[in-house]
């Protein structure tokens, strides 16, 4: 079987989002590209993203969507669209902030619509959410979420005091990625 390609590109304005970043390659085998503080990528990262069999999508939420470094990213991949080079990919997204809620999921919706323009197959966490009485911050897929990995870093907290559920979901995710790129990977 072939090992799929798995790109994992985001944008982390302190830190948080690219620990996430860290722990989905972690759990995926994926290949890290960082969105600079411009919002770009180099051309390389480009290559890699065309190549890629799963592209999972990462930004912090700032005032409920993704960064605007993130967004022009976004917008710049139009020329992949206008080529469909990323059509029939997988897709996966996930974010961070630092309220509980945060609107997170505006973060999540727009990774997914602009996924649906590329024509990619998205994929959820598949986790069943901590919701019970003895469930803490600590468990996996605390914030419930099912659309796309969700953490939640309170704002006075450094990058190595985050949530480390959180980070436990993360690597999960970028598993789940993995598995099912692996299901849908041509054969040798």
């Amino acid at each position: 079987m072939t090992t799929p390609r798995i790109a994992i590109v985001y944008h982390s304005g302190y830190g948080h989002t690219g620990r996430l970043a860290r722990e989905v390659a972690e759990g995926s085998g994926g290949t890290l590209l960082a969105v600079d503080e411009h919002g770009q990528l180099p051309e390389a990262a480009w290559r890699q993203l065309d190549e890629a069999d799963a592209i999972v999508f990462g930004s912090p939420t700032y005032m409920g969507t993704a960064s605007w470094q993130f967004k022009r990213f976004l917008d710049a991949t139009s020329a992949a669209w206008a080529a469909q080079r990323w059509k029939d990919k997988l897709a996966a997204g996930f974010t961070n902030s630092s309220g509980i809620n945060g609107d997170k999921h505006g973060t999540l919706s727009a990774l997914f619509t602009m996924s649906q323009q590329h024509g990619m197959l998205w994929v959820g966490t598949g986790m069943m959410p901590a919701n019970v009485k003895a469930s803490t911050r600590d468990d996996v897929n605390a914030l419930a979420s099912f659309a796309g990995l969700a953490a939640a870093t309170p704002a006075d907290a450094t990058v190595d005091e985050m949530v480390p559920g959180d980070l436990r979901t993360a690597r999960l995710f970028g598993e789940r990625v993995a598995a099912a790129a692996r299901r849908l990977a041509p054969r040798d």
